[in-house]
């Protein structure tokens, strides 16, 4: 059981180049979970307690209207990851992220996560290299949309 997760963790995007023992490391944090379409992966206000790595299936990340109701920013789908943010000090969730079909993630605990970063700093570097580059990527397109390049 335990190979079959190392071998689902090792081929999710995210992981792609990690070192066999880093991998390792993030199979003892990790669990492979099925979220039912229409239940809340990540809750505005709520802190971001798990990375979640997308297998398959899809999430809305919506946020809030001020008149109520919600409105869908963008979809991910296999092979993007939620919680970007779950290893930084301010971790708080800013929308809503629901699963708009059964969809089966990976959850990497957090507080495991932190400590195995802090334990070997080779896999601090590439985790948080990743979840940087994710950051980026994420801001550089609201910046887009912002800009109403996507009408």
């Amino acid at each position: 059981m335990m190979e079959d997760l190392e071998r689902i963790v090792r081929a999710h995007p995210f992981c792609a180049g990690l070192a066999d023992e880093h991998i390792a490391l993030l199979v003892g944090c990790t669990r492979n979970i099925l979220v039912r379409a229409g239940e809340l992966l990540l809750q505005e206000g709520q802190r971001e307690e798990r990375l979640y790595l997308i297998r398959r299936g899809q999430v809305a990340l919506e946020i809030q209207r001020a008149g109520g109701g919600s409105v869908c920013v963008e979809t991910l789908g296999a092979g993007d990851v939620l919680g970007v943010s779950c290893i930084t000090p301010h971790n708080d969730v800013h929308l809503d992220c629901r699963a708009r079909d059964n969809v089966v993630v990976l959850a990497i605990d957090n507080v495991c996560l932190l400590r195995k970063m802090e334990e070997d700093p080779r896999l601090g570097y590439a985790i948080s290299m990743r979840l940087l580059d994710l950051t980026h990527q994420r801001l550089a397109r609201v910046r887009l949309q912002a800009l109403d390049v996507y009408r």
